[in-house]
């Protein structure tokens, strides 16, 4: 394996999505073309994994490129929506350092000794109900939160204010869980980088 990893089919849709998320940032304030864009976005995040299984063409970049090109998608959302929303993206570029410099590109198969909570989320790579709502908090907070903004909510898909506000708290709360699973994490690996330092030998 060689640089041709860098056109395997999963990571050219990792170079689509990356693609889409400068022309959502481009668009954010034609909703219309924005809500399109992303949501394109979000649905090609599941395609990439489920094409590397199939074709054979799972790799340490492909795992590696996944998580940046989802973090600099949320990122620029938050970004645009609050002006406290750097602080969600740098939370989620932290949690990436942390992950894939102490577990590599199997982090999502290295929580074996976890609490049962953090097991429970990221258990079959999130492919569970629990995990699903998870990654829903993730991925969809942002963008509801969006819809809510723009009216696009109420106006384009007439939801009640009880249903709006039902559906923002269902995401709020897969985005707790999913901070809650983020702070183990961090926690963990400051933890391992404490625990394996060696003290510098004083010179005579």
């Amino acid at each position: 394996m060689g640089l041709e990893v860098l056109l395997y089919w999963p990571n050219i849709i990792g170079y689509i999505r990356i693609g889409l998320v400068f022309a959502a940032w481009a668009v954010y304030e034609t909703p219309a073309v924005f809500v399109s864009l992303y949501s394109v976005f979000i649905a090609l995040d599941g395609v990439d994994g489920w094409l590397a299984r199939r074709l054979g063409q799972s790799s340490g970049f492909g795992a590696w490129l996944d998580v940046v090109v989802d973090n600099m998608g949320r990122g620029m959302l938050w970004s645009l929506l609050f002006e406290w929303g750097w602080l969600v993206s740098a939370l989620e570029w932290c949690v990436f350092v942390c992950n894939h410099n102490a577990r590599g590109e199997q982090w999502k198969n290295s929580f074996a000794s976890s609490p049962r909570f953090i097991r429970a989320i990221m258990a079959n790579g999130f492919r569970t109900p629990l995990g699903t709502w998870v990654v829903s908090g993730l991925h969809c907070l942002p963008l509801w939160l969006y819809g809510c903004q723009w009216g696009l909510l109420a106006h384009w898909l007439y939801l009640p204010p009880w249903i709006q506000a039902l559906g923002t708290m269902l995401l709020t709360a897969g985005r707790l869980l999913a901070l809650s699973a983020e702070i183990w994490c961090i926690w963990t690996h400051i933890e391992d980088l404490t625990v394996h330092e060696e003290p510098e030998e004083k010179e005579n």
